[in-house]
């Protein structure tokens, strides 16, 4: 199913209904469909077509599905792009996808190098402003739209199995990569999870996470398709992010682990009515065992679901359900259910999981390899990377980079990305095992485990603290590592400081720590 057909059906079934509210503003189905459809027809002025690239560089906001659905409608090829990124990353990025459109906020043209003795081929032209006017020779993008025409409805042509978005993802070498995901990497998915439009039920969904990254555009997609309120913020912040839950009464959110600690810790948390909350999903970045037990008490009438994947599978591959999240039963299973708290779960009905050895064989049970998926709705390789595709794809699996373990019941345990784990003598040491005791202790806030080079064992365990208030020393940490892990494992030294690079998602910038306090 391709998936510009999401909009077409929510907007048969449900088009008086309101698909986005952004900014105070709000904007049915049907609305949604005719500006897309009009965007279309612009665009196919402009000459896009099959197999076009156009990029999306803006934080959150209603233009960015726009943008995906009218693309999506031409047969070419939507490209976001990360906002936070600085000017030659951007070179990068553009420089690999050559769009023939740049739809761009205006706070970020002072980083496109256009017109003459650029290298990127983009002149100006070619660049649409989001949210200004259009000058030397760009064009608006409400301009654009009230110079179109939409009576014409332009019908797509591509299979299923066709490129529908380049999504940019670190390289080990820091040079982004472009994955190409399909419509069927998004619609088999969520023709597997979500039910499509009813009239008789309304939900709505607060979008926080990006839409340059997958889970955002996997979160809007099927909130299309299943005809939900998206509520999208620009940017999270937790008191808005508070008022807007109990504003609309929203139903879904999705949070990183950052996100719902910070939430949970603000001062005026517990003045916002947030009960209309049915289905907080999260995930991207290893979860706290002690922010998600306080989660599951400050949110009662809340299912939660842990959802694990990446941008070459498209998102969620793995999930741990609501019912595991339900601290209830005798001390045994409740035990067993906070040992689950921290799996990823088990693998969706529509994908299939191994945990491979290094030669691709499938490892016994509870032992550590890497973590490969196979399915309809992988990537399909790499933007004109072929080198790179053969590495990451070996005979149909995507071998994804995560190293964990699975027990008898099938739940999956993550060991950490196999380029951070740390080799000490001869013994290998998982960093998320480390970082899941540090976290425990009482007077630890956040932290992260690198290894650094040592000439007798190779590399030794350093841990990288942030303290609560009161602190803690560097041997009272060491102390209690060496309690509950065995002596290889525990860190050698600590560097205590005041947080943690993390990316957007929450995930900590391994690379930045390794480079300002890996020596």
């Amino acid at each position: 199913m391709r998936t510009n057909e999401f909009l077409m059906i929510s907007g048969a079934i449900v088009p008086d209904r309101t698909a986005i509210h952004f900014d105070g503003e709000a904007v049915s189905f049907m609305e949604l469909q005719q500006r897309s459809n009009r965007l279309a027809n612009a665009m196919a002025d402009r000459g896009v077509g099959r197999g076009d690239r156009v990029a999306f560089m803006q934080v959150n906001c209603n233009q960015a599905i726009e943008v995906y659905f009218a693309t999506a409608q031409l047969d070419a090829i939507y490209v976001p792009i990360n906002f936070r990124a600085k000017t030659e990353e951007l070179d990068q990025m553009l420089n690999i996808a050559q769009p023939s459109l740049l739809f761009i906020g205006e706070r970020y043209l002072s980083l496109v190098r256009s017109g003459g003795g650029s290298n990127l081929g983009i002149s100006s032209d070619q660049i649409i402003i989001l949210d200004g006017e259009g000058t030397d020779g760009r064009e608006s993008y409400e301009g654009l739209l009230a110079g179109a025409s939409d009576d014409e409805m332009i019908f797509p042509e591509a299979e299923d199995d066709e490129t529908t978005v380049i999504m940019f993802t670190a390289g080990t070498t820091g040079v982004p990569k472009g994955v190409m995901l399909t419509h069927d990497s998004f619609s088999s998915f969520l023709l597997s999870t979500v039910n499509p439009a009813d009239p008789e039920i309304e939900e709505s969904n607060l979008l926080t996470v990006p839409l340059y990254h997958v889970a955002g555009l996997q979160a809007s997609l099927a909130a299309v398709y299943g005809g939900r309120t998206l509520i999208i913020m620009r940017q999270f912040d937790p008191v808005e992010w508070m008022g807007l839950v109990q504003e609309h009464g929203a139903d879904r959110a999705m949070l990183v682990p950052t996100m719902l600690k910070q939430l949970m810790d603000h001062p005026r948390f517990h003045e916002f009515d947030l009960s209309s909350l049915d289905v907080i999903t999260y995930g991207a970045a290893p979860m706290p065992v002690e922010v998600i037990r306080r989660a599951i008490e400050e949110f009662p009438g809340a299912r939660f679901i842990n959802a694990f994947g990446q941008t070459e599978t498209a998102s969620t591959i793995t999930m741990l359900p609501p019912e595991d999240h339900v601290m209830e039963g005798t001390p045994e299973e409740i035990e067993t259910k906070l040992k689950r708290l921290t799996s990823i779960g088990k693998p969706l009905e529509d994908v299939e999981v191994q945990i491979v050895d290094e030669d691709g064989a499938a490892v016994p049970t509870g032992e550590v390899g890497e973590i490969v998926a196979r399915g309809s709705r992988m990537m399909s390789g790499y933007w004109r990377e072929e080198a790179a595709t053969k590495d990451a794809i070996r005979s149909g699996w995507i071998y994804t980079g995560d190293l964990g373990y699975q027990d008898q019941d099938d739940y999956i345990f993550l060991s950490g990305r196999a380029k951070d784990f740390i080799k000490r003598g001869g013994e290998m040491v998982s960093p998320e095992e480390v970082e899941q005791v540090l976290m425990s202790h009482p007077q630890v806030d956040d932290a992260a485990v690198i290894g650094i080079p040592d000439v007798e064992w190779g590399e030794e365990v350093r841990a990288v603290v942030v303290s609560r208030a009161g602190g803690v020393s560097e041997e009272e940490v060491v102390q209690y590592c060496q309690d509950k892990l065995a002596s290889f494992k525990r860190p050698r030294s600590v560097v205590f400081v005041d947080e943690l690079p993390r990316n957007v998602m929450g995930k900590v910038l391994k690379r930045d720590l390794r480079e300002q306090h890996g020596s």
